[in-house]
């Protein structure tokens, strides 16, 4: 059980990634329809903002999880927060202007932000201790759900405040978002994190991310994402492309991140109850069910249901592939691994997130969807392999 003052942390962790992830529901549901704006007739870089989004977080990703170690997880999630105020202005002033790469320079400070904010789950463990990690896990990533609701509304209502400025508006309300993170995240007692607090020896990297746990753990939360964010990125492009309205992108895109956070609250029970690997198997089903629905037609609906199905696959995945991977390392290795872990997740990402406006641009919304097919396909068959070498060892020591 958890005391009061561990809830509270929680809870204010929890609204720090509301914060978080209504800045990224921002920039993921209006992104690419500035880029369609600041572009000239080649509209085939129009998710290249996107992109500098996830490569931002790939890029700092390492370096975040370093620096907070020498610093501190509340200073380094506060100077995090710091760098998306400072791309949101970027952002900001290149709507301005008008100018399609300062937009994208801004796009990827915003995305150095997310990396710093994505400590928050595991800032969550440190808080609650290893025998709550996939509640507190769960519970951290329950703030999302806000998000939902939150960013994508605040794209669509902020768009025409500054007319004929589109979106200035929007990333605005950005920097105010960065602050609010600031001022809650301040709040939070968070334990010091240690170099060492084991009399084990830190073991090479190559050594732990050999583990067949590790490989499950990171594929599952690298294609969870990596497949989530390669469909939804060409949403609101296959959307406005087949004659919906804007307004109907952004709302697909906020049932899509209430799917992704809403699952949160009680994916934590179900991972206690039937295991990491089969939370994740599951989580990769939900996805091919999305694939089938999002190729059976382009109707509202079908955009609806599968970006509502993709979105709690994304929560079974990435949480069950998160609880799993803290299993694999010792505390003295956790800021190497934990670093490890999120640049190879956001690495895929922005490998995902450029290649969706690709495929969207030329070859068509069907594409997209059968390039992730075979993505989820791998995690179940990796999964059910690693079980089943899990029951055969298990089956030798008895």
């Amino acid at each position: 059980m958890m005391d009061r003052r561990t809830k509270i942390s929680i809870l204010l962790m929890s609204g720090c990634q509301a914060l978080l992830n209504s800045t990224t529901a921002i920039m993921i549901s209006s992104a690419a329809l500035v880029a369609l704006i600041l572009l000239g007739p080649d509209k085939s870089l129009a998710t290249l903002p996107v992109t500098a989004v996830v490569t931002g977080t790939a890029l700092a990703t390492l370096p975040a999880s370093l620096f907070m170690r020498r610093v501190g997880r509340q200073s380094g999630f506060i100077f995090g927060a710091g760098l998306g105020i400072f791309g949101a202005a970027i952002c900001s002033y290149a709507v301005w202007v008008g100018n399609f790469w300062i937009f994208t320079i801004g796009a990827m400070f915003v995305g150095m932000y997310t990396a710093f904010g994505n400590y928050y789950r595991f800032a969550a463990v440190d808080v609650a201790g290893q025998a709550n990690r996939s509640k507190a896990v769960s519970y951290v990533m329950a703030g999302g759900l806000i998000a939902g609701f939150l960013g994508p509304q605040i794209a669509s209502h902020s768009r025409e405040l500054f007319v004929p400025f589109l979106y200035l508006g929007t990333y605005l309300s950005v920097i105010l978002l960065g602050f609010l993170a600031i001022l809650l995240i301040s709040l939070v007692r968070i334990p010091k994190m240690k170099a060492a607090v084991s009399d084990e020896p830190q073991r090479p990297m190559l050594e732990i991310i050999r583990q067949p746990t590790f490989i499950i753990a990171a594929l599952s939360a690298m294609i969870g994402y990596g497949a989530m964010n390669l469909i939804m990125t060409a949403t609101p492009l296959a959307m406005v492309g087949c004659g919906h309205d804007a307004s109907d992108s952004f709302n697909v895109i906020s049932w899509h991140v209430v799917a992704m956070f809403g699952p949160s609250f009680f994916t934590g029970s179900l991972i206690a109850r039937f295991g990491e690997y089969r939370i994740i198997i599951t989580g990769a089903l939900l996805g091919i069910v999305c694939v089938a629905i999002s190729l059976l037609g382009l109707e509202l609906v079908n955009f609806y249901t599968a970006l509502i199905l993709l979105g709690v696959s994304w929560n079974f995945m990435f949480i069950g592939g998160t609880t799993l991977v803290t299993t694999t390392y010792r505390p003295s290795e956790a800021a190497k691994v934990q670093g490890m872990n999120d640049f190879l997740v956001f690495g895929t990402v922005a490998t995902a997130s450029l290649l969706s406006g690709q495929l969207q641009e030329r070859f068509g919304w069907e594409m997209v969807n059968y390039f992730a097919l075979p993505m989820f396909a791998l995690v179940i068959l990796m999964a059910l392999l690693n079980m089943r070498g899990g029951r055969r060892q298990i089956a030798a020591a008895e």
